[in-house]
């Protein structure tokens, strides 16, 4: 299976953490960049090989993640010159692409089943295939309808649910087939093309977890919640164990034993080995 990155874009609205170093290795939690993270899930899922789409600051993307080696997958590159939009890169290799595959913005962080994604995509038929999620916002006012110069409708505060793209998609060679490369492709134009042809693009429902990181607050929430979500989002890392009786816990008030917190260190976190970046003289493998 093999998946394409979209890792070129700047990262304006996650200024000022983009400001050196490109939104793809911003850190999350103490030591892993949201690239080395997806690395670690596609390869768990399955996947061999990956191409980076890459251009603003992509040479530092390219030290870090070098030929992939260190996530056991083979990593290729396709540089970006001038923005292309979500899906211009793409069209720039599509003699390198296999007929399905998988394509994912590089700041996405879910437990999202991405082989999943795939199959399903191949198994429908479908020229692209959306991963959506549930969202729901709050409107704060009351909301009116009218016909006429009359109100005919009255909704007190409602709550409007809607599903929205993930960013992650399957996508078929041929869909992109009478696009001209080197020319700018969004995302939306592909959707509405297709809608137009009346060969619409499936969908692959998901409600698990799913943080897109375009703002510095999602990136916060990102840190914060991280610590809780790490065996969802690494799930090659090897399970916490739990102390045996008697050991690491303390008496409390009311008789029941509590397991104390393991101490962290500086260059390593919950018993894993600190990720050394890959550069001419490293390969990125843990030190």
């Amino acid at each position: 299976m093999h998946a394409v990155i979209l890792a070129g874009g700047k990262g304006v609205r996650l200024r000022p953490y983009t400001t050196a170093l490109p939104k793809p290795l911003v850190p999350i939690g103490d030591q892993h960049a949201i690239l080395e993270i997806v690395m670690r899930q596609l390869a768990a899922a399955g996947f061999q090989t990956v191409t980076l789409a890459i251009g603003h600051l992509g040479h530092i993307i390219r030290a870090y993640v070098g030929n992939g080696s260190q996530w056991g997958l083979r990593v290729g590159y396709a540089v970006e010159d001038s923005p292309l939009g979500t899906l211009g890169p793409l069209l720039t290799m599509q003699d390198r692409l296999p007929e399905n595959f998988l394509v994912m913005n590089g700041d996405v962080l879910t437990d999202l089943d991405f082989a999943g994604v795939l199959k399903q995509h191949e198994a429908s038929g479908a020229p692209l295939t959306i991963a959506t999620y549930a969202r729901q916002v709050k409107i704060d006012f009351g909301v009116l309808t009218s016909e006429g110069g009359a109100i005919t409708g009255f909704q007190e505060k409602p709550r409007i649910d809607y599903r929205v793209s993930m960013g992650v998609y399957g996508v078929s060679r041929a869909a992109l087939a009478k696009y001209t490369p080197g020319l700018p492709l969004g995302f939306d134009e592909l959707v509405l093309d297709l809608l137009a042809a009346k060969t619409p693009p499936a969908a692959y429902e998901f409600d698990g977890y799913w943080l897109d990181i375009g703002r510095p607050d999602d990136y916060d929430r990102a840190n914060a919640e991280f610590a809780l979500n790490r065996s969802l989002l690494l799930p090659d890392e090897p399970a916490a164990v739990a102390p045996a009786a008697g050991e690491g816990l303390y008496a409390v008030p009311d008789g029941q034993d509590r397991p104390v917190p393991a101490p962290r260190t500086a260059d390593a976190a919950d018993g894993q080995p600190a990720t050394v970046p890959a550069g001419p003289e490293n390969d990125g493998r843990a030190a």
